[in-house]
């Protein structure tokens, strides 16, 4: 906590100047009308202000840019990429710009510091001229925690569809040869940073439901069949431990460029979301448009995009059964083919392009009017 306090001090401290210049009418500020501030991290936070940025640049050239300390913007529209970026950076800005940011997920019920975050977000939001969710269902629990629904905008999280594509059979093949896949293998899998921190990820992060993903695969061991996971992402050790200890063999490849988890796409059979709590997620999005079947917990935006049996399966949180019998009744259907083909129809509507455009009509350019 005092570590906490000495770095916002410090945020202070650096967005002094640059208030008082802006005041004095020393400093008019620099750089594209609209920043979106992210992480440092090479991450989905990123990722996201990376494609609304280029999406938005292809329609309106040098409109946004990217910043990680925005410290010395004002007369600008700052877009925060998560409540966190917001409570850390906001407070102490010019309020000569006018502040967005995006909420994608969180309760008061997943822990102590979410609460707090939620509590803090809350007061803040007099200061915010917009905030930015994808999915209906965080759309609707933000009414209920009293935020104006003038100051609420629905934009979905992207994918790019003219990337993640089906794969034909022989990408499919080559996909599971390069990683090592046995002939005759169900590969399930699951794309995501479920570890708190950026280490080796042995406490887990729970509300993404790593213990969950375990025991449904170590179900379906149970139940004879050749199950294997596919693992990407960083601070996976719970779920390897987990998976080990069931017997449950797994690769797990770490990707260079977000657009290499293609191939990781091309080479499953089935993608399981099994979180508690989720703003998408991006896998979700990924997998739909890349044909694997998907069952998903009743998060994020599955209820957007999926509907129950026709373009995949949703399930109750916490529900390893229905986990299982889900993913094999979806595995055995009939209609499997339509039922990809459904999904990746339904998906349409998050590609980036239309991400972007809404970005720019319902965010950007109204407050950019102002």
């Amino acid at each position: 906590m005092l570590r906490q306090w000495a770095n916002k001090g410090k945020i202070a401290a650096a967005c002094l100047p640059w208030r008082l210049a802006r005041g004095a009418g020393l400093w008019r500020g620099s750089g594209a009308p609209v920043q979106f501030v992210t992480e440092a991290a090479d991450w989905a936070i990123r990722w996201v202000g990376e494609h609304v940025r280029d999406e938005i640049n292809l329609l309106k050239p040098g409109s946004v840019e990217l910043a990680t300390s925005p410290g010395r913007l004002v007369d600008r529209v700052v877009h925060f990429g998560s409540p966190h970026l917001w409570l850390t950076w906001g407070g102490t800005m010019s309020r000569s710009n006018r502040f967005a940011t995006s909420f994608f997920h969180g309760r008061p019920e997943d822990g102590d510091d979410y609460a707090r975050q939620i509590d803090l977000f809350l007061a803040s939001v007099p200061r915010l001229s917009m905030i930015v969710t994808g999915a209906g269902l965080i759309e609707r629990r933000l009414l209920d925690w009293g935020v104006p629904p003038e100051k609420l905008v629905r934009v979905p999280i992207g994918v790019d569809t003219s990337r993640f594509l089906p794969p034909s059979e022989e990408q499919r093949l080559a996909a599971r040869r390069k990683l090592g896949i046995p002939d005759g293998t169900l590969l399930i899998g699951s794309f995501q940073k479920d570890g708190n921190g950026w280490g080796d990820g042995n406490e887990p992060k729970l509300i993404k439901g790593p213990d969950v993903f375990v025991n449904a695969l170590g179900r379906l061991k149970e139940l004879g069949f050749p199950v294997m996971a596919m693992l990407t992402g960083p601070a996976r050790g719970f779920v390897k431990d987990g998976l080990h200890r069931l017997g449950v063999p797994y690769a797990h490849t770490y990707i260079k460029e977000h657009v290499d988890l293609v191939s990781c796409y091309h080479a499953l059979d089935l993608y399981l979301v099994t979180s508690r709590e989720e703003g998408g997620p991006m896998g979700l999005m990924e997998s739909m448009a890349t044909g694997v079947p998907v069952v998903s917990t009743k998060v994020g935006m599955s209820l957007d995009l999926v509907e129950d049996g026709v373009s995949g399966a949703l399930v109750e949180i916490d529900d390893v059964d229905a986990i299982v019998e889900r993913s094999l009744a979806l595995l055995g259907s009939s209609k499997l083919a339509a039922i990809k083909m459904r999904a990746r129809s339904s998906v349409m509507q998050a590609d980036w392009s239309e991400v972007g455009r809404g970005h720019w009509d319902k965010v950007y350019r109204p407050l950019l009017a102002k």
